[in-house]
């Protein structure tokens, strides 16, 4: 039976998952700069022989081939890079490069995908078509290494009909997924304001024109973007969390500068935002005497599960893991470069649970002291495994 067979394979191989994720935790690197990682992935790859190509620089394409006839592919995507966090844990595989940490997982996704090549090269005699292994860079950082493999052409050459993710979910217990049909995360933009006006001494304001004035009501009146403009149906987030007016108890300064986050999961409702959200700021400041230059990087998009991909997943899972181990999410007003491949692919992106209460491992991610139960590696790489081969049809 092949729930048995992945299973039994995934708990075979659980050692060696443990050997990489543990390696890839104590060796991050930041976005854009996985190099040692993209190493380690290709010398992994080479060794259970399965052949590999470069991309995005740091980005890495295996590819596996069932050996019975099929035209189906299929592909599975994990992300590598880590963040720029003092790592708090002790333990043995604590982060030797200082002030750089997987503290989101992605030596999860890297390790386990690794363990499902293994599984499915370990059966690719059983099974027809093909699986691409995107072992991806830069999820941690605009404009994401999704965006970059795909305009390199990760999706072509074979195209597949399906990308799955997975990423870790401290609130589930390892053991269990979730998982959400439809729109489930955000897209995500960066806000940088420049509000300027005429500094001078706070005494004297009927000589200034006081830009921390005209910030404050910029960011008040910001907010009807979504109180009052946005669909009520539509999740909308718009937060600031960074102010710098440089002037002193006294002094009132010539400029303020202000950064922030615009998230939605609609399209046309996010380019209407962003025209709505910079012709209220500088008719604001030009109303009080002084100036705005607000500009929007655009981040990701918003990532959607396709529905009847998700559907068949979730079959999947409950076959693998028993129904009660396959739980509902909501959306999610986070970010993930996931997307960029939801937005051009049938896709489906899962949540892997790492939660251990009765071990302490409850951290969230991006924090100091983030962890995971290793026997969620068992999951992630059986799982994973077994999605595939059952989409590819066999």
């Amino acid at each position: 039976m092949l729930r048995d067979r992945i299973q039994e394979l995934a708990q075979r191989f659980h050692g060696d998952v443990v050997r990489h994720r543990r390696h890839l935790h104590a060796h991050p690197e930041l976005s854009f700069q996985e190099y040692e990682t993209s190493a380690y992935v290709k010398n992994a790859l080479t060794e259970l022989g399965i052949e590999w190509e470069s991309m995005a620089n740091t980005g890495v394409v295996g590819i596996i081939r069932g050996e019975l006839p099929s035209d189906t592919v299929i592909a599975l995507r994990g992300d590598m890079d880590a963040l720029p966090i003092v790592e708090a844990n002790d333990v043995p595989y604590k982060s030797v490069n200082e002030g750089v940490m997987h503290a989101c997982g992605h030596d999860v996704h890297t390790s386990s995908l690794l363990g499902t090549a293994r599984i499915l090269q370990e059966m690719r005699a059983e099974f027809g078509g093909t699986v691409k292994l995107i072992f991806q860079p830069a999820e941690e950082k605009l404009p994401g290494g999704a965006s970059l493999m795909i305009k390199e052409g990760v999706l072509e050459n074979p195209t597949p009909q399906a990308v799955i993710g997975q990423h870790v979910m401290p609130l589930i217990d390892a053991g269990k997924i979730g998982i959400r049909s439809g729109k489930y995360m955000a897209s995500t933009d960066e806000i940088y304001v420049t509000v300027k006006g005429k500094g001078g001494h706070a005494a004297q304001p009927q000589q200034n024109i006081d830009p921390v004035l005209i910030t404050s009501h910029i960011i008040v009146a910001l907010q009807q973007v979504v109180s009052r403009i946005a669909d009520p149906k539509m999740p909308t987030v718009l937060s600031f969390g960074k102010v710098i007016a440089n002037g002193a108890t006294n002094v009132i300064p010539n400029e303020v500068h202000l950064e922030g986050t615009f998230r939605t999961l609609d399209e046309s409702w996010r380019a209407e935002a962003h025209r709505r959200m910079k012709k209220i700021a500088e008719g604001i400041a030009e109303s009080m005497g002084g100036s705005c230059e607000f500009n929007i990087v655009n981040g990701y998009p918003y990532l959607i599960n396709e529905e009847n991909l998700t559907a068949q997943v979730r079959g999947f899972a409950e076959a693998y893991l028993g129904r009660e181990n396959v739980l509902d999410l909501d959306i999610w007003m986070a970010a993930e470069d996931f997307a960029y491949y939801s937005q051009v692919a049938d896709s489906c992106f899962y949540r892997l649970g790492i939660r251990n209460e009765e071990k302490g491992i409850t951290s969230s991610v991006h924090t100091p002291t983030f962890d995971i139960d290793e026997t969620a590696l068992i999951t992630g790489t059986g799982l994973m495994a077994y999605i595939a081969i059952k989409r590819l049809g066999n």
